[in-house]
């Protein structure tokens, strides 16, 4: 099958880049492709592959060479994580997750010698990373987290239970947050990178979810774990701010993921739509479909154009706004084109045998995570009128 549509809306892609997402194309097609439902089925995490991009350097986009990483930009970490998402939305969020809100936090505001510690083996593939900021009772609403952390001589002392967590059981490292001052609201709220053999630290029963089956998510809690006062991020009472900044960071890995997936959606109901005959011709040359499969190429246009635009404004004053608009239009869009791509496959869309099932599945959590697009139209609206 051959991609369909325009594939380099946006900021034009240098030469390098163009290169990047060719191999890229091509590793997915290759390596991840193969195995790809029976991975669905069986809830199979793909370690393997994983480590093979890592290999790649493309667990150290975020990370500055000095402590391993490629240094890449947030242009190509959307270019990668869309070809990746186009193929495997469960791969995409594990690579996202560890560049975006474990890598990225912590290249950030980490210390010299916390980076020196910790992103060599993230960058490497060695491990993945996590991002522990959700809870049972705190999900949009992040500012009112239960778990605590009270400092001990040479250490922090964490308590609570985290939710939803990506790589949970496969990372290396958690980027968490907790409260270390409970009179100061957001502002007693502190970043800590806590590696997954501390004392204290386990890992809860794995979700089952409705899509991305081939990506683990679990509880993470801490019960007396103890972190040294060296793995703090930032300063005391710079969590919040710092997971503000990370989420503007990872919602345009959210937002390419979206794209891939529209990519693929539309892609497939150009080719159904081409071979399915009725009434004695193409369903491709009746108006109806004609008319959804156009629409379905100009959201696609639109958000590949404002992701890539997003991430080309990294560091900008527009960044925050343009992250939340690419992730709220990307993942809106991307809802729509798998379930018109799967309208146009008829009752064979409702059947697992098709690609279209499992992407309708995969897909839905991307109006959700990483912030709701309730939370995004908040986010761009305090942009607009602050």
């Amino acid at each position: 099958m051959t991609q369909t549509g325009d594939s380099n809306l946006g900021p034009r892609l240098t030469d390098g880049q163009q290169l990047l997402q060719d191999e890229v194309r091509r590793f997915c097609e290759d390596r991840i492709r193969p195995g790809l439902a029976e991975r669905d089925r069986n809830h199979t995490f793909p370690a393997d592959i994983l480590a093979e991009l890592g290999d790649m350097g493309l667990l150290g986009m975020t990370v500055a060479e000095g402590f391993g990483g490629s240094g890449l930009s947030a242009l190509d970490l959307v270019i990668v994580v869309e070809e990746i998402a186009r193929v495997c939305p469960s791969v995409a969020v594990s690579l996202s997750v560890s560049n975006s809100v474990c890598c990225w936090p912590i290249n950030r505001f980490g210390t010299e010698d916390l980076k020196q510690r910790v992103l060599p083996p993230l960058a490497s593939g060695e491990t993945l990373g996590g991002f522990a900021l959700t809870e049972p009772g705190s999900g949009s609403d992040a500012g009112s987290l239960r778990t605590t952390a009270v400092q001990n001589g040479q250490n922090w002392i964490l308590n609570g239970e985290k939710a939803w967590i990506t790589n949970a059981g496969a990372a290396g490292f958690y980027v968490s947050f907790a409260r270390t001052n409970p009179e100061a609201g957001h502002r007693g709220i502190s970043a800590f990178v806590v590696g997954a053999d501390t004392e204290g630290l386990s890992i809860g029963p794995p979700e089952e979810k409705l899509g991305l089956r081939a990506s683990l998510t679990a509880p993470v809690i801490f019960n007396d774990c103890r972190v040294p006062n060296s793995h703090l991020l930032g300063q005391e009472g710079q969590g919040f701010k710092i997971a503000l900044a990370t989420l503007d960071h990872s919602r345009l890995g959210i937002a390419a993921q979206a794209v891939g997936i529209h990519q693929r959606a539309f892609e497939l109901a150009v080719d159904y739509a081409r071979q399915r005959v009725q009434f004695g011709r193409p369903i491709a040359d009746f108006q109806a479909v004609r008319f959804t499969i156009a629409e379905m190429a100009t959201r696609l246009a639109a958000a590949r154009s404002l992701t890539r635009a997003a991430a080309a404004a990294e560091d900008t004053s527009q960044a925050g706004r343009l992250a939340a608009q690419a992730k709220l239009f990307a993942a809106e869009a991307a809802n729509q084109a798998c379930w018109d791509s799967l309208q146009i496959h008829g009752g064979n869309g409702f059947s697992e045998e098709y690609e279209i099932a499992k992407l309708y599945r995969d897909v839905r959590v991307t109006t959700i995570y990483e912030g709701t697009s309730e939370m995004q139209r908040r986010v761009i609206a305090r942009h607009l009128l602050q």
